[in-house]
């Protein structure tokens, strides 16, 4: 399948300034908590590291979009990309253990300069590509199969180059895709500073909640997102203990899961672009949060790991077409000069989902078992689609006359 591709010409350093800035981080996600258990040998402390990558998201995230809409989105990247090198090569610094407080700032710094990276893109796309729902479609279908690649591809490399070479050609691959990324975004801003938007709505922070509670078209996907990202969260956490205690397959059989995983998004990635400009946001919002609630039961309830496997690729393809839509649903909702804001709280959303949903997980496992776990977290996942229909059903009967 072909994912369309936008024409605009300055698109191309868009997509490939945030996907070598990508390709850093997601190097990192396998590489420090490993290299923080060489170091320490203590759970505990590569338990703090993977914290420690999570927490910006949902705490400064927000704030980061309060920024974003008040300064030229391309120079903020700029500047987050350079942050970012400098956090990582911080850690060339670390010898042993009594270092590691040293890799947590690190870590702390880079990931707080990368909160600006996905809602600056967010924002950015439609000053690139224009604000038509078949561009901006289009140019998030491909933006996501980037990220579905590097998310296949990344982390193993970050492995191997660990288990290979070492940390340190780790940290030099990082730095300079953070440094080759800045000079992407600063060439992108000389081709399209005319159209970056340059009157920003007041308010602060508080106008992007009070402009995401005042509106349906907002509110709505932002709540049943954070409900269904909660559950997939759980799911995610009850992965390996499926495989290992139920499917009796090797624990690095989660890599197969992930590949397929990986495989579904791919393809849903090339169908996001057609079907949203066919049917619209809202239609393929509701018809993807139901695909995957089932293909996520499918999973749970898979009799061996070829199962597994396969349902985890059928997660993938409505997986990929719902995140695609919510993006695509904000860029062509929320004005220009508070986009940076709402697109910020939708991710300090996301965080909070994983949290939640990573943290519920394992008590809901240890109270129910882990087969009536993964149900119950499937249920849930289809619980915004119910709701969906029901309020559309009760739209239509309320406008049909008696």
């Amino acid at each position: 399948m072909r994912v369309p591709v936008p024409r605009h010409r300055a698109f191309p350093l868009l997509l490939s300034g945030s996907a070598v800035a990508a390709l850093g981080n997601w190097l990192l996600i396998v590489a420090i908590p490993v290299y923080v258990f060489q170091l320490t040998g203590s759970a505990t402390a590569t338990g703090l590291a993977i914290a420690v990558e999570a927490l910006p998201g949902l705490l400064v995230g927000p704030w980061a979009g309060v920024l974003l809409d008040r300064v030229s989105l391309t120079r903020a990247l700029c500047l987050a990309q350079l942050v970012c090198a400098a956090a990582v090569a911080l850690i060339f610094l670390v010898d042993d253990a009594g270092d590691v407080w040293l890799l947590y700032l690190a870590v702390l710094a880079e990931n707080t300069a990368a909160t600006v990276q996905r809602p600056a893109v967010r924002a950015l796309t439609p000053a690139v590509v224009g604000t038509g729902q078949r561009e901006l479609a289009a140019a998030n279908a491909l933006e996501l199969t980037v990220g579905s690649v590097l998310r296949l591809g990344a982390p193993p490399l970050g492995a191997l180059l660990l288990a290979g070479p070492g940390m340190g050609a780790v940290l030099a691959i990082d730095v300079a895709g953070y440094l080759a990324s800045a000079g992407l975004f600063a060439l992108l801003g000389r081709r399209i500073t005319p159209s970056e938007p340059t009157a920003p709505t007041g308010g602060g922070l508080r106008a992007g909640l009070a402009a995401v509670a005042a509106d349906r078209a907002l509110r709505g996907p932002l709540a049943a997102n954070t409900l269904f990202l909660t559950a997939n969260a759980g799911l995610t956490a009850l992965l390996v203990p499926l495989l290992v205690t139920r499917l009796q397959a090797p624990g690095h059989a989660l890599g197969y899961v992930i590949s397929g995983l990986g495989a579904g998004f791919l393809c849903g990635a090339a169908l996001a672009g057609p079907a949203l400009s066919r049917f619209g946001t809202l239609r393929v919002l509701a018809a993807a949060r139901v695909g995957t609630g089932g293909a996520f039961f499918a999973l749970a309830n898979a009799p061996g790991l070829p199962a597994a496997v396969l349902a985890a690729c059928l997660v993938g393809v409505p997986g990929s077409m719902l995140l695609t839509a919510v993006q695509t649903h904000l860029q062509h909702t929320v004005p220009a000069g508070l986009l940076g804001r709402v697109a910020a709280l939708f991710l300090a959303a996301d965080s909070l989902a994983a949290i939640v949903g990573g943290l519920a997980a394992p008590t809901l496992a240890a109270a129910l078992g882990i087969g009536a776990a993964l149900n119950a977290l499937s249920a849930l996942a289809l619980v915004p689609a119910t709701l969906a229909l029901v309020r559309g059903r009760s739209g239509r009967s309320a406008a049909c006359p008696q």
